[in-house]
């Protein structure tokens, strides 16, 4: 345990509790094959003034047994259990609430981060104007077993477009949303509405994230996010297991209009944006003109998914 964070959890009475500037939030549920990893792969940073919150949505595998093993050794690790799975959206949205550092970054249970990925990440922020909220490095895909299977740079970076240009880029680029997982403002990421109940409401969180502020792409490949059998789009591949994931609530219904909810969405998070009305209606046009082109294959499936369950499977 580095001894310039020790105070973040063991303040005594002689000084005001550390509070660090970094704050890594993991949601988890039955994590217990990879959550060991992507915990040590946090600790072993070069850049040590950080909390890491795992928020467990109610395993019932061995992750809770490896969580409070870790925490017991690192003061840095909160370890905060719910009795019940609530959903992962749930689970990711109340961890930037929980934070108390001034950045703040989501970690998947399964995936990685090089040992500089955190410095790298502060560096540039510390360096940035206040008009960037989110930084973030290349990714490097990783198999079950931690080998490298592709590079990618997912081209979200910019730097000097106004708010409509950025909302526009969003809705061209966004892919595999691996720049969700950089370091952010925590003050501007709290202004969103953070992650909705249903699939790829992700898309709407980027466009909001896009709507407040610029991204910067770093270099290097920084992330290694892990994709395996396990991964939540591979193991739920249906609209309701989809829904489920997203909100245990939804079990047991059989339509989810999720595309009709994100344009619902995407339309909201411009009007709730500071924005000038040129800014304000350049935006508005980015839904049809770019948007609806990119989800097309998307929202004809869910027109027909009420008439033929084979259009209710994603893939």
């Amino acid at each position: 345990m580095p001894d310039d964070t020790s105070s973040a959890t063991a303040p005594d009475a002689t000084r005001e509790e550390h509070i660090p500037r970094v704050s890594v939030g993991i949601p988890v549920y039955n994590g217990e094959r990879y959550i060991r990893g992507a915990i040590e792969s946090i600790l072993a940073q070069d850049y040590t003034d950080f909390e890491l919150l795992i928020s467990d949505n109610g395993s019932t595998d061995g992750t809770q047994a490896i969580c409070e093993e870790l925490a017991a050794r690192d003061s840095r690790i909160r370890y905060l259990r719910e009795p019940e799975n609530k959903g992962a959206a749930w689970n990711f949205d109340r961890l930037p609430h929980l934070a108390r550092g001034e950045y703040f970054r989501w970690h998947c249970h399964d995936d990685l981060i090089a040992p500089t990925h955190l410095r790298t990440c502060v560096a540039a922020l510390d360096r940035a104007p206040k008009s960037v909220i989110m930084v973030y490095t290349g990714t490097a895909q990783i198999d079950e077993d931690g080998n490298i299977v592709r590079t990618q740079a997912e081209g979200l970076d910019t730097r000097g477009m106004p708010p409509h240009a950025r909302y526009g880029h969003f809705a061209r680029h966004l892919a595999y949303v691996n720049s969700l997982y950089g370091l952010a403002r925590r003050d501007l990421f709290l202004t969103t509405r953070l992650l909705g109940t249903y699939a790829n409401a992700d898309y709407v969180l980027m466009a909001e994230l896009a709507l407040a502020g610029e991204f910067w792409e770093l270099p290097g490949n920084l992330f290694l996010r892990r994709v395996h059998s396990g991964m939540s789009r591979q193991a739920n591949n249906d609209q309701e297991s989809v829904a489920v994931w997203f909100d245990t609530s939804q079990k047991g219904r059989k339509l989810h209009f999720s595309e009709a909810r994100l344009f619902k969405d995407l339309f909201v998070a411009v009007m709730r944006a500071p924005l000038n009305l040129k800014e304000r209606a350049l935006s508005l046009w980015a839904i049809p003109r770019y948007w609806a082109r990119h989800r097309w294959r998307a929202i004809a499936r869910e027109v027909a998914a009420p008439f033929s369950p084979r259009f209710r499977r994603y893939g």
